[in-house]
């Protein structure tokens, strides 16, 4: 971790403003709330780049956003592509066995030849930049998983109103 960042969430201050007030660090917590593989890189993007220009950031995963933190499912995600009018596909066809795993393949395939990494590499990578991730608590009881079940990358598990207390100042974005 570069030492010259400061732990994440905290209300650190980067020296008086120019009024001579200090300046509050900028923070931001996304919710990733659906696991595919098109709605896990936006979320995981935008932290990595909050992290890049030194802004706190942490993620709250919830409902089928648990996929992307799931031991068993991180490297498997497949795009949403069924009634996903962005595919430019018919929904029957789209829904034919196979279709999702060609798709998936199909996308990885551009996603290394532009050199992005892969989800699992994109979560070390926030842990090691000092994001900070989050499963939450009554999504893992619905689905009956437990703490063992998640990326080692995965910081804790919270409730809702953790996350509202760990969020306090960010600006929120739901993904």
């Amino acid at each position: 971790m570069n030492p010259t960042l400061t732990h994440p969430l905290t209300q650190d201050t980067d020296g008086p403003a120019q009024d001579g007030a200090p300046q509050t660090r900028r923070k931001v917590a996304i919710i990733c709330s659906k696991g595919s593989l098109d709605m896990a890189y936006p979320g995981l993007i935008l932290a990595n780049a909050a992290r890049m220009m030194d802004i706190d950031a942490m993620i709250f995963f919830t409902f089928w956003g648990l996929d992307i933190i799931r031991e068993k499912t991180a490297d498997k995600l497949q795009p949403g592509i069924v009634g996903n009018p962005a595919m430019h596909m018919p929904t029957m066809v789209a829904g034919l066995p196979g279709m999702g795993s060609m798709a998936a393949h199909m996308m990885k395939k551009k996603i290394e030849q532009i050199e992005v990494p892969s989800v699992r590499e994109l979560l070390e990578t926030l842990e090691q930049a000092g994001a900070e991730l989050y499963a939450c608590h009554m999504a893992m009881e619905m689905m009956g998983f437990t703490r063992d079940d998640l990326v080692p990358q995965v910081h804790d598990v919270i409730t809702a109103m953790d996350f509202f207390e760990k969020s306090e100042g960010a600006q929120i974005v739901f993904v």
